[in-house]
Parts: C-alpha cells; structure tokens; sequence
C-alpha cells in the first residue's frame, strides 16, 4: 500500500503590537494587498508572514524583521503569545497564503511606549474596541450586551443548558459578574453562535465555496483577515492577565508620566474604571 500524501507545513507568524495613542490602547493593523490583484485587503489584519528557517535562525527575529518591512516599525518588547494550529479546530482559520498546506500560527505580543509608536502610512493604529466593543466598560455596562448579545445568545441557546450557562458567564448576564480577562472565550462563543461575521466566512471557504470578506464594519465588533481577531483576542486577555502580577504596563509608558496617567492607561486595556485611591 502506498502512503498517503502528507500536506506540508507551513509555520506563520503573527504579531499583536500595542500601544496607548491619545489615552487609548491601540494595536498596529495593516491592510495586506491580494497577491492576484494587488488591491489592498478590505479588513484589517495583523502583521504577518511565513517563517523562513533557511533564512532565519529565530522565530523572533524573523518576526521582528517582517514587522519592520510591512510597517517600518521597529519592535520593542516581545513576548510569544501562543500557538495555533489545531487541525480541524473550530476557531477561525488561519491562511497565509498556504494553499493545502497546514499552517502553524505563532502569535505575538509586543508593547511600545507612545513616543516611539510612529507608523507608516499603509497601517493604522486601532483602538481595540474598534474589534471588541462590548469589552469597553470604562462609560459603564455597555448597552449591546442586553440590546443585541444577549437575546442572540439566548436565541441560539434554546433549552440548550449548557449553552445558556456559558452565555450568562461569559457576558454577564442575569447578574453575573463581569470577568474582563475571558476576552478570547467570549470571542470564540460569538463565533460558535455565528455572530461573529467571520463565521460565516470561514464555514463557506472550509467547504470549498467562493466566500468574499464580511462587510468592514459590523454591529459585534470589526471583523479582521483570516483568524486575525481570535489572535487579538487572545493578547488582550493576556495582557489584562499579567496587568494582576507584572508591570507590563510600564512597558507603554513615556519616560515621564503622571499617576493618572497611568491609571488612565491600565483602564484603557482592562476595560473598567478603576478606584483612584485603591490604584494608587
């Protein structure tokens, strides 16, 4: 019997770069250009690209190097984030240009101080609630959770129990506390309701079918290229993480800056206002 022929593998990697513009935490999006068309992508992504191991002895490296090409920044702190590549996985899929290769996302998290977070003029630099409005809690709960969320997810629950309980959780509904750290959870649960825009996206294209991006904007959050969001996701949840036990928060900081300031900073990532004396 002859063996079956094994795809290849393609190791891709993803960088989510961070920074406070104007008191708001922003992460540097790019607009990739179709290599059929030359068009640039109507979605935001992340910056992006394929490992290269002749050519690169590190993924960090090589990661810094692609970074500074596509956007003529140069990187500052790094930390790996997380691997994706989980075969058959539910979560959106990750495409870099791979055709039937399997492809291995390596995310990345990198923070920036403000005074050295210029850009180019073919990437931005996007408020995260832009992706993820309803994770925004600094004015309050926001109104989208019980407006449009939640009856969604109740719809698409049913008698489900299971289902019901991790909206509730998640959301905070029915009076349950507000968890600002499952940010991935809460995106992944959007996408298994198909709420989140790039569900349908991903479904049709996983089926083979000719599958144009979601429109740019939408009601639940901005959807981004490939599983670009589901990466953003995961670095917000673990920056609000290690806010708890590191000073990562420095990392985003100018040379000289006030209390407030920096109290204005961390609320700008966890999302929630916080006790001016109990910060201080």
């Amino acid at each position: 019997m002859s063996e079956a022929a094994t795809p290849g593998v393609v190791i891709g990697l993803s960088a989510v770069v961070a920074a406070i513009r104007e008191g708001e935490a922003c992460v540097l999006t790019v607009r990739p250009h179709d290599v059929r068309t030359s068009r640039p992508s109507p979605l935001a992504g992340l910056p992006f690209g394929s490992f290269d191991p002749a050519g690169r002895r590190t993924f960090e490296l090589a990661l810094r190097a692609f970074v500074t090409e596509q956007t003529r920044f140069e990187l500052g702190y790094v930390e790996q984030l997380y691997t994706f590549g989980d075969k058959g996985r539910d979560a959106p899929l990750a495409d870099v240009g791979a055709g039937a290769a399997r492809v291995i996302s390596v995310g990345y998290l990198a923070l920036t101080p403000p005074d050295q977070a210029d850009a180019a003029s073919d990437t931005a630099w996007t408020p995260w609630p832009v992706f993820f409005p309803y994770e925004d809690w600094r004015a309050g709960r926001p109104e989208l959770l019980d407006a449009e969320i939640g009856p969604k997810l109740q719809a698409w629950a049913g008698r489900d129990e299971a289902r019901q309980v991790r909206a509730r959780r998640l959301f905070a509904l029915e009076g349950h506390p507000w968890n600002e750290e499952r940010v991935l959870e809460r995106y992944e649960l959007l996408y298994e309701a198909g709420l989140a825009p790039e569900a349908a996206r991903d479904r049709d294209r996983a089926w083979g079918l000719p599958a144009p991006e979601p429109a740019a904007v939408h009601l639940l959050g901005a959807p981004m290229i490939s599983d670009h969001r589901r990466i953003l996701a995961t670095a917000l949840a673990r920056l609000r993480g290690k806010l708890r036990y590191r000073p990562v928060v420095f990392e985003l900081m100018p040379e000289t800056f006030t209390l407030s300031d920096l109290q204005r900073t961390v609320e700008a990532i966890v999302g929630v206002p916080l006790h001016k004396q109990n910060f201080r």
